[in-house]
């Protein structure tokens, strides 16, 4: 299916503060130089922020991570959570139809959309507080027919407690999610015929958590939870990853210490090669530190200043970063020596780009007045 960009787009896109400083700490989970792992998250929370994905949010995303904006846009329409074009203000209703919900009458949900919502899909409706669409498994086969609607499940529907859910989210009631006739899970219908702890409860822990905290139809605003991210505000000192010691994980267990194993003989080999312990880590050694030295840096061009977007790696925002510090043409970087280009590396955000993605090189070929693969596609 091809999935364009919606026609009418706003100018701008930026984060709200709280949003900013959420996909701050999800670009921190990263190594240096592979931020862009963070593009679907970020994509997301522009998402909920505005409702849909703008082409202006899209493009700020990829600068934040410094890609290039149609590796951002092949992203975003590849995958269908991302909406392009937009939604209802106040919900957007995602019916799924597979064969499990079709058969346990998804049909007539849809039929309430058409009558309620649009005749069509992705249409808005005449307030502009509702849309829809229909959709592919949603894995919630076992409390069929439902529908996703925002971040939550709302099981066991039928035509006529689904549109008044429509009516109530029409009249600024907020709904509870999962299951619409009280079921805890997917026991039956009937009642629990075993695990029977959960006996009379209405809400799993999820329904509970999302209430609990008022986060079920309104859209993801920073706000819910406080802000946590351990990975970038409490590193070990020692370098080692959080959760344990390597050397304390891969020690031997102590066999004295360990209860004598009972059982037949088949039992017994299948513990003993549960306990054998794992080799001990390799123990790489860090690399000695260069030395840094500053390069040749200019206070502006001379003349007009190169492209350095033709460089790959380089995108516009650290193209700006680059002549922020004093760069503007490829002869500067071809003669970077291994000192400069550590005094450059500490002071970009990406550190590791410059020799990874080989500028240098690239660099000589350009001031030489060549092309290179990457510059004759860009």
């Amino acid at each position: 299916m091809l999935r364009r960009l919606h026609s009418d787009q706003p100018n701008s896109f930026a984060f709200t503060p709280a949003n900013q400083a959420w996909a701050d700490a999800q670009i921190a989970k990263y190594p240096a130089g592979r931020q862009a792992s963070a593009i679907i998250p970020l994509l997301w929370r522009a998402q909920e922020q505005h409702g849909w994905l703008t082409r202006a949010a899209i493009e700020h995303v990829a600068s934040m991570l410094d890609m290039a904006y149609i590796r951002a846009l092949e992203v975003a329409t590849f995958y269908f959570m991302f909406q392009l074009q937009p939604v209802g203000s106040v919900a957007h209703f995602q019916i799924c139809g597979t064969t499990p919900c079709m058969l346990c009458g998804s049909e007539e949900l849809i039929k309430v959309c058409r009558e309620k919502i649009a005749k069509q899909p992705h249409k808005l409706s005449a307030d502009g507080k509702f849309s829809w669409e229909e959709v592919e498994c949603l894995g919630a086969c076992s409390n069929a027919p439902m529908a996703q609607i925002g971040k939550d499940y709302y099981e066991d529907l039928d035509a006529e407690s689904f549109a008044k859910l429509i009516d109530d989210m029409a009249a600024g009631k907020v709904p509870t999610p999962g299951s619409q006739k009280g079921r805890f899970a997917s026991e039956p219908l009937g009642g629990a015929t075993t695990l029977k702890d959960y006996t009379g409860q209405t809400q799993n822990g999820s329904v509970a958590l999302a209430t609990g905290i008022g986060d079920t139809l309104k859209r993801i605003d920073g706000t819910e939870v406080p802000l946590v991210a351990p990975w970038r505000d409490h590193p070990r000192a020692d370098g080692q990853p959080m959760g344990g010691d390597v050397a304390e994980m891969t020690k031997p267990a102590d066999p004295e210490a360990a209860p004598k194993a009972k059982g037949d003989s088949a039992t017994l080999r299948v513990k003993q090669e549960i306990a054998t312990p794992a080799p001990k880590a390799k123990i790489v050694e860090p690399a000695p530190e260069i030395a840094e030295e500053m390069p040749e840096m200019l206070a502006e061009a001379r003349g007009t200043p190169d492209d350095l977007k033709k460089i790959k790696g380089v995108g516009p925002k650290l193209e700006g970063v680059l002549n922020e510090l004093g760069v503007w043409h490829f002869w500067q970087i071809a003669r970077w020596t291994e000192a400069e280009i550590a005094w450059v590396d500490t002071r970009l955000k990406f550190k590791g780009r410059i020799e990874r993605d080989e500028w240098i090189a690239q660099a000589k070929i350009l001031a030489e007045g060549g092309e290179t693969e990457f510059s004759k596609r860009s």
